[in-house]
């Protein structure tokens, strides 16, 4: 039976704008909006999306994320199931991805190292890795991003006297921990470092908690977003990292492993995930002098 809580929350969500709002958001590439996003994507007025928003915070149905002078707003993730199968899955209906030219644009930029066959398998196999756990967001961009990713680590593998190191950062939703040690480490180290992440278990968005955080100490997270473990990225990483992800890494000799002992920072406040990210700047500061200290010529990874 249905409890008394419930009930005002399907009633705010017969209102279409309401659910529109709540459909916007959901479909957002973080799964957050502004109230003036929302106001453009409806052509309707600021103060009249403010209204209906003030409604669904009320109801319980998003909650407010403060970041400076802007305020986001997502979806409660308590309700999520509940209203996603009240609303359905069709927030914003698109077409199927044109697979043909993400193929042939990678093929191109792949021409001279991997024929197209190869540069078709693996965005197949990196779509199929993305989709693995149900819908997927951006399906096609994030598809190219990885496989252009894994096309770049098979590159690399093929030419093992190429010494610019390559970490790994793992945990299990790959939208924490990993991304917070991802971002400082591109920040710090630019392109003396090869940056990778992956979890055991993707969510299908980097948390806000984790944006705003980064955002706080002038790192950008970009395009960045959750992805699989795969083996052929922890064959060309020099460095793995691992947080709290168990035994799902898998481990091949040469390669130097690391298991940091981290808080989750899943549903904390923003305070909590400041110090876990403040924990985090400092191991990977150590990890890049260690990256780097070496005089002799003997690689990093085994010393």
């Amino acid at each position: 039976m249905s409890s008394q809580a419930e009930v005002p929350e399907l009633a705010v969500l017969a209102d279409p704008t309401r659910a529109r709002i709540v459909q916007l958001i959901v479909a957002a590439p973080d799964g957050r909006a502004l109230v003036g996003q929302l106001a453009e994507r409806l052509s309707l007025r600021q103060p009249t999306v403010s209204h209906h928003v003030a409604a669904l915070l009320a109801a319980g149905i998003v909650i407010r994320e403060p970041e400076g002078r802007r305020v986001w707003y997502s979806l409660h993730p308590d309700r999520k199931p509940r209203v996603t199968a009240f609303l359905g899955e069709a927030a914003e209906p698109a077409e199927e991805p044109d697979w043909s030219r993400v193929v042939d644009d990678l093929a191109a930029r792949y021409r001279g190292t991997f024929n197209r066959e190869t540069v078709a398998r693996y965005v197949a196999d990196s779509r199929d890795h993305l989709a693995a756990s149900g819908p997927a967001p951006l399906i096609a961009s994030r598809t190219a991003m990885f496989a252009a990713a894994r096309l770049d680590d098979l590159r690399r593998a093929g030419h093992p006297g190429a010494k610019t190191p390559a970490v790994l950062f793992v945990c299990v939703q790959n939208a924490g921990r990993s991304q917070l040690a991802a971002g400082i480490l591109r920040q710090l180290a630019g392109d003396r470092v090869i940056v990778r992440t992956a979890g055991s278990a993707p969510a299908g968005n980097v948390r806000p908690a984790i944006v705003a955080a980064l955002d706080e100490i002038g790192v950008a997270i970009g395009a960045e977003f959750p992805k699989p473990l795969t083996d052929d990225t922890v064959r060309a990483a020099d460095v793995v990292v691992t947080m709290g992800c168990g035994d799902a890494c898998p481990v091949y000799p040469g390669r130097r492993y690391l298991d940091w002992d981290l808080e989750d920072p899943v549903d904390k406040p923003l305070e909590t995930v400041r110090r876990i990210r403040d924990d985090i700047d400092a191991r990977v500061r150590v990890l890049l002098s260690e990256l780097f200290t070496s005089a002799s010529g003997e690689t990093f990874q085994n010393r």
